[in-house]
């Protein structure tokens, strides 16, 4: 390339660059434009008892979930069960709790929507309505993995610590994994789940309770296969290339 060819070059490139980004830098004024901008820069999403809030939009958001619920004898209540990340497990205790008290999906979906800003499971799915008497909570993760992609996002990775002191669920962490996964539609290397007990102090560790944390962090989903360019940066890529291609080589280079 001669020097003129790669001064002209630069001075493209100069320009788109100043092009692209002097919008974003010179924004307009006044409460109209003030109000544009917020409407572009939040997301609006629909909760399941229809209220309407907004989600600004971030390169990531970290969320903590916690859950606990009451285990009693089946001797003393035989209908009770214990269902952990979708998984029935085999105790002689069940969890007390209006739907089917998976502490697990209980504490993911708190960890989603704490993410995002939104409202926790009690908020979303009230336990004094009788709609989720006794419900699956796999229809709740459903619901977070809905509010997740309508607000821009996918699963970055998710950490799941569950306290028990009974039953062992180191035999079932496994499925609890796999299920977790295919519930949050996310691939299994993003998921962890794991197991401790609470040495025999109080309820958890009296086996009278069962607990879970979990951690996730949410990343902005790819639009278009773009895979890390904004619009921006490729139109400024690809003129840069067709300029090396005209006067650089003897054949031009294209970008599919």
């Amino acid at each position: 390339m001669s020097a003129a060819c790669a001064a002209s070059a630069v001075m493209v490139t100069r320009a788109v660059a100043k092009t692209t980004h002097g919008r974003v830098s010179r924004p307009a004024a006044g409460p109209a434009a003030a109000a544009r901008r917020r409407s572009v820069a939040t997301r609006a999403v629909k909760l399941a008892t229809g209220e309407v809030l907004d989600v600004k939009p971030v390169p990531m958001r970290v969320g903590h979930g916690f859950d606990l619920h009451r285990m009693e004898l089946l001797s003393e209540m035989p209908d009770l069960e214990l269902w952990l990340g979708g998984i029935k497990l085999e105790h002689d205790r069940g969890c007390v709790a209006h739907s089917d008290g998976d502490v697990l999906l209980h504490c993911v979906f708190d960890a989603i929507t704490g993410a995002l800003g939104l409202p926790d499971i009690g908020q979303c799915f009230p336990d004094n309505d009788p709609k989720w008497k006794g419900c699956t909570s796999d229809v709740f993760i459903k619901e977070a993995v809905r509010l997740m992609r309508d607000s821009g996002y996918e699963m970055g990775n998710i950490d799941c610590t569950i306290i028990a002191q009974r039953p062992k669920i180191s035999p079932h962490k496994k499925a609890i994994k796999e299920n977790l996964a295919k519930l949050l539609e996310c691939d299994e290397g993003l998921v962890n789940v794991k197991a401790k007990t609470h040495e025999k102090v109080d309820s958890l560790g009296e086996n009278r309770s069962i607990a879970c944390h979990t951690v996730c962090m949410l990343v902005k989903a790819r639009s278009g296969g773009e895979d890390g360019f904004t619009q921006s940066n490729k139109n400024l890529f690809v003129i840069t290339l067709c300029i090396y291609g005209r006067y650089g080589s003897s054949s031009a280079i294209g970008v599919g």
